[in-house]
């Protein structure tokens, strides 16, 4: 199959390419840096001529009131190309508990994507990732000082952005789903519990206290972003994930 792969030559998108590729597919990476631009829609018809499935990895700049306006635009254009392109699957990644986390606005935002996506003119797949491994030292350094890291004790389910991008992969290879997918690692943590872990890996002796108002995670109520009966278990652990970046 031919794939457009939409953002692909981001963290999870580069992956997506690779893996695709090494499974016998045309993957083909598109992202400003290849001239394309989701907001206007420059390079979006020559990006999906011929593509048997589009698969948009795309992110908005920034997670507060702007992040509305960037999926809304961005999927209007691509779905539209799609409708045009008679692509056959479209392939979006998306957040475990999205719709379980009303005040944050980039959750909103990633559920008004999810619509736009389901309500399209192209059978859909969506796959709801939990939170990346490789974000966890960003999350930290949101409420962290020179002396102290505060983090709520909100439940996390975190996972390896390379099984990310295989249960994207393997999505995109397959017939659309007409719905959802779940994916999510194989531990799940206290937020502030999984900081000190990090730290401690890291030989940072800063103290890790507990604050259920710090950070952007605070929003979340109870186990909202935690995965549901049904989801796809990825493999790797946050402590084989760690050793392998001390290595």
């Amino acid at each position: 199959m031919r794939i457009a792969v939409i953002g692909g030559t981001g963290l999870i998108g580069s992956q997506v390419v690779k893996l695709l590729e090494a499974a016998g597919h045309e993957a083909e990476p598109h992202s400003p840096s290849t001239g394309l631009d989701l907001l206007s829609g420059q390079g979006l018809p020559e990006a999906l001529k011929g593509a048997d499935v589009v698969v948009n990895l795309t992110n908005s700049p920034t997670f507060d009131d702007a992040s509305p306006a960037f999926f809304r635009t961005s999927m209007d254009n691509l779905l539209a190309a799609a409708g045009d392109a008679h692509v056959g699957h479209a392939v979006v990644l998306s957040i475990v508990g999205a719709d379980r986390v009303p005040d944050l606005v980039y959750y909103r935002a990633k559920v008004l994507q999810e619509d736009l996506l389901k309500a399209g003119p192209v059978p859909y797949s969506i796959v709801r990732a939990t939170q990346f491994f490789e974000f966890v030292d960003a999350v930290l350094s949101w409420t962290a000082d020179e002396h102290t890291v505060r983090l709520p004790a909100t439940p996390i389910q975190p996972m390896a952005a390379a099984d990310v991008a295989r249960a994207v992969a393997d999505v995109s290879a397959g017939p659309p789903l007409r719905g959802t997918r779940e994916v999510a690692g194989p531990e799940v943590f206290a937020l502030d519990e999984l900081g000190r872990i990090t730290l401690a890996a890291r030989g940072d002796d800063r103290p890790v206290v507990t604050d259920p108002t710090a950070g952007m995670f605070a929003a979340v109520p109870g186990d909202a972003i935690i995965a549901g009966a049904g989801a796809v278990i990825a493999p790797t652990t946050y402590g084989e994930w760690l050793s392998t970046r001390a290595g």
